[in-house]
């Protein structure tokens, strides 16, 4: 069973924000603790604007949200690592090789396919994540 999810992105501040929030919105009490990081976190950094404004169209409050860099101990904490593309993948068992087998794309189940960053481009980039990651998530709720 997976108590304990966290969603690695590179600056923590757009996408995992969002599939965090996701993720702890439609799972609910089914899981203990759903946490996001970054590769190259933007350490404190409150999550982007436009991730902020996207996200709350969709009923979903990032505003407490801080970035926090992926650290051993804390994704050694978690039963499920999930990636927004394959070079946070490639980072992570690169990194912490001890985590294979608990490391996986969000978009596992459409072709491995990566979300695009969206940071510093148009409010459409946004939009596209955002449903990217909300095709993700949904498969991930039929497999948890």
């Amino acid at each position: 069973m997976f108590n304990h999810l966290i969603v690695i992105c590179t600056g923590n501040i757009c996408r995992s924000p969002i599939a965090e929030a996701l993720l702890r919105a439609r799972l609910g009490s089914r899981v203990q603790r759903v946490l996001s990081a970054g590769t190259g976190a933007l350490v404190g950094y409150p999550a982007d604007p436009t991730a902020v404004d996207v996200a709350a169209e969709h009923g979903l409050d990032l505003s407490a949200h801080r970035a926090q860099q992926a650290t051993l101990p804390l994704l050694a904490s978690m039963d499920l690592v999930l990636t927004l593309d394959q070079t946070h993948s490639d980072w992570l068992n690169r990194q912490y090789p001890q985590l294979r087998g608990r490391v996986h794309k969000l978009l596992k189940w459409r072709e491995n396919a990566d979300v695009a960053d969206p940071y510093q481009r148009p409010r459409e980039a946004f939009v596209k994540a955002f449903d990217d990651i909300e095709a993700g998530v949904e498969d991930w709720l039929r497999k948890l």
